[in-house]
């Protein structure tokens, strides 16, 4: 259901290492005015549409809400409604975003977490959870995430690529590049994970595999592949 919420998310955190800025205070605050581009524009009306019991007066508030960028209270209406009814995993998802998107990833963890307990089979909320966990910069924690994650479902790209992003945060080029492949192998035009494959594969001294890389990813998006020759070496 929320797919594009964890594209949305992942990009936002891949824009941010395709640009060389490591630090994990960058990258949080590169996510943050994404999710504010993202979430009302491309994700609202699947988030209101999957609501489970919501009426069209809450539905409208919500909306309001998103829309005018008023996480806060995004965060008290969800809650609100989960002090009402504990058992809908949507609530849960949309007061994880909205605290997720005022840089208190460790609420937003704590409720996604809540998600994935109460649908245990949603790829997108194991995502969002392991998403979360990395952006409070815990990446050890966030691959047990996504190692459980893959115990339910082996074909989601989306998780591969976290996973390779985490094995970089951790300094393990050889494991990222592994998982990178994964992905780039179940998602051939995914820019982001051949970007990330081809530092996978600098960093492990293997020129000839990102020159291959470098050629695929030029054919779909060729500014990246640039970015990925300047920060190569030859």
């Amino acid at each position: 259901m929320l797919a594009r919420v964890v594209r949305g998310l992942v990009a936002a955190a891949f824009l941010v290492l395709a640009a060389g800025c490591t630090p994990q205070a960058q990258l949080l605050a590169a996510v943050a005015p994404y999710m504010v581009n993202f979430i009302p524009l491309e994700t609202m009306a699947t988030v209101m549409s999957n609501l489970k019991g919501v009426d069209g007066k809450n539905q409208k508030r919500l909306d309001e809400l998103m829309t005018k960028g008023d996480w806060e209270g995004v965060a008290r209406f969800a809650e609100d409604n989960i002090a009402k009814e504990r058992r809908i995993a949507d609530w849960w998802i949309v007061a994880g975003l909205a605290y997720a998107q005022m840089g208190q990833y460790q609420k937003a963890s704590e409720r996604f977490a809540e998600a994935v307990r109460l649908e245990p089979g949603d790829m997108e909320n194991r995502n969002l959870l392991a998403l979360s966990q990395r952006l409070a910069g815990d990446p050890q924690r966030a691959l047990k995430t996504l190692n459980e994650a893959l115990r339910v479902n082996q074909e989601s790209a989306d998780t591969y690529y976290l996973v390779g992003e985490c094995f970089m945060d951790l300094k393990q080029p050889a494991k990222a590049a592994a998982a990178y492949e994964r992905a780039v192998a179940l998602e051939p035009q995914s820019a982001e994970a051949l970007y990330g494959l081809g530092l996978a594969y600098a960093e492990t001294g293997r020129t000839a595999d990102v020159q291959m890389v470098a050629k695929q990813l030029r054919q779909v998006q060729p500014a990246l592949a640039a970015k990925l020759a300047a920060v190569t070496p030859r």
